[in-house]
């Protein structure tokens, strides 16, 4: 017996008969077998049951099989929120290929950049973006060729554009519907790759594997408490880490996907009403979007939909609107390169009996680990030691655990930067608090140095969402000759308000420090990224022509 082992080592083979890869792929497979006549998709008059779903599923992944797709080879597809998206999730990686699910707001550029950086053999397109996909088609460097499938949707009453050799559904009927589903051997195969926003130079890709997104997927399920046949309502994109690992959580609770091709407040509490939605998740603009709505728009909504934010903290008027609904707000935060969520803010017994401005103070952190996520912390950049949990000691948010990337596709520098110490380091700075629960204070790159004091762009933007009037807000650093950067506040108002600069000066003296208090306040509408994220690169660029106002 060697010096490792154990009695409980010896004639303990592990097999097929008593190990299986982790995989979400088994999920769909489950469902269909158990719930096979449960609706899974409804897209307009649309319905589909979970074994048809897992037919066209398995069609897919024999198409693709015929052409020569195999593992890993990159499957890229540019759709909205539609059945064919729902479908890509388990089609193409179960013939060992990887999904690229591309972000549709993106330019042509980024787009070629993608297609040729993941090695893309196959892209399928929705005629919204064939436009878009035929000029990156134009404009990659690879010489390999591509094969184009057009999607065909009766939601779709735009301009039609066929720029593939086949449609999606004659590709799905060339697809053989008894397709041996083969889960992978190894959970570590990839089974997405998916492109962060990147504000400067190219984006990096950012690699999962099969054993982190079943984990993610079913701590998607512990942190809600999930029940079976869920009603999920697709507002949160499938390209962005995909759907924060839904497709494959709705899949194991035998759920209903509800797509949505767009992202509007009419057709949310549409949908809701109509098929009795029971949970969804979106970025803080888009929940922002539903409380502001007309009262006409929010009749007859059922009570309890369980709504989830990641982003942003949800500001003392988020969740009072949210409320007000009858929805229940669940705060998580996480990046791309941790599947989406990967701490969230769990409620603790009590919190319901305080005032509304101590819940919002509580619910704006960001909280504890998933459940399947191995551990989290506030950690010294530099030293990787845990700061105090004093509520005040900024650090480095560092996850560790099966949740975590693979790594950034051919950037070896970037991966092991990114895991330097054992720990994927976030780049976010926050602090612990006593009870255990992490608090964003900013990115690195968003700490305001004024006069050698640090602002936290975060701290600013809180108050500022306390004022009545701000729907959105964005703090970003403003170059002063005399303290070297001060706050510069953008700000977007909602409809009919009349709020001035000095309104909001006044707004935020009664709340922060002088030497917090923006020093430029600028009004309009802010740029967002596809997922509602506001752009704070092109804020930084407007700010250096801002105007200073006397504070």
């Amino acid at each position: 017996m060697s010096a490792t082992s154990s009695i409980f080592d010896q004639d303990l083979p592990r097999t097929e008969a008593n190990y299986a890869a982790l995989s979400p792929l088994s999920f769909i497979e489950r469902s269909a077998e158990v719930y096979p006549n449960r609706l899974a998709v409804v897209h307009g008059d649309l319905r589909r049951s979970w074994a048809e779903v897992f037919t066209r599923c398995r069609q897919l992944a024999s198409a693709l099989q015929q052409r020569g797709i195999g593992k890993g080879d990159t499957v890229a597809v540019m759709l909205p929120n539609t059945p064919p998206m729902v479908e890509a999730h388990f089609g193409i990686p179960v013939t060992g290929a990887v999904l690229n699910a591309l972000n549709t707001r993106l330019d042509a550029e980024t787009i070629a950049f993608m297609l040729d950086h993941g090695e893309a053999k196959v892209v399928i397109v929705d005629p919204e973006f064939a436009g878009i996909m035929q000029k990156a088609l134009s404009l990659r460097k690879s010489s390999t060729p591509l094969l184009v499938i057009d999607v065909e949707d009766a939601l779709y009453t735009g301009p039609l554009q066929r720029i593939g050799s086949i449609s999606y559904d004659e590709f799905l009927a060339s697809g053989d519907a008894g397709f041996a589903w083969q889960l992978p051997a190894d959970e570590w195969d990839a089974i997405a790759l998916n492109y962060t926003s990147g504000t400067t130079g190219n984006p990096k890709g950012v690699v999962y594997h099969h054993r982190g997104a079943a984990l993610n997927a079913v701590s998607n399920i512990l942190e809600w408490d999930m029940p079976k046949h869920s009603v999920y309502l697709w507002t949160l994109p499938m390209f962005h880490c995909n759907g924060w690992c839904f497709p494959w959580t709705v899949a194991a609770r035998a759920g209903v996907n509800v797509c949505l091709r767009r992202v509007e407040a009419k057709a949310i509490f549409d949908a809701i009403r109509q098929h009795g939605v029971t949970h969804y998740c979106a970025a803080p603009i888009v929940h922002s979007v539903l409380v502001n709505a007309p009262d006409a728009m929010k009749q007859g909504l059922p009570a309890g939909v369980k709504a989830m934010v990641a982003g942003a903290a949800p500001p003392a008027s988020m969740i009072e609107g949210m409320e007000a609904l009858g929805f229940e707000l669940t705060h998580v935060y996480g990046l791309t390169e941790v599947y989406g969520p990967a701490t969230v803010c769990a409620k603790q017994d009590g919190w319901e009996a305080l005032d509304i401005g101590e819940r919002a103070r509580l619910n704006a952190r960001q909280g504890v680990r998933y459940h399947l996520e191995r551990d989290v912390r506030v950690l010294d950049s530099l030293t990787l030691q845990p700061v105090p949990p004093d509520g005040e000691t900024m650090g480095e948010i560092m996850f560790k655990g099966n949740i975590a990337m693979k790594g950034y596709l051919k950037n070896a520098k970037a991966t092991e930067e990114s895991f330097a110490g054992g720990w994927f380091h976030s780049g976010d700075l926050a602090v612990m608090y006593p009870d255990g629960y992490i608090k964003i204070k900013d990115r690195s790159k968003d700490i305001i140095i004024s006069g050698g004091e640090n602002i936290s762009s975060i701290e600013v933007e809180d108050v500022l969402y306390r004022h009545p009037d701000v729907l959105a807000a964005a703090v970003v650093a403003r170059a002063d000759a005399k303290w070297g950067e001060t706050p510069c506040a953008f700000v977007e108002l909602k409809a009919g308000a009349t709020c001035t600069e000095q309104d909001i000066v006044a707004h935020c003296k009664k709340h922060l420090a002088g030497f917090k208090v923006p020093r430029a306040v600028v009004f309009g509408e802010l740029p967002k990224t596809s997922t509602g994220k506001i752009q704070k690169f092109e804020l930084r660029k407007q700010a250096g022509s801002a105007a200073a106002i006397d504070v």
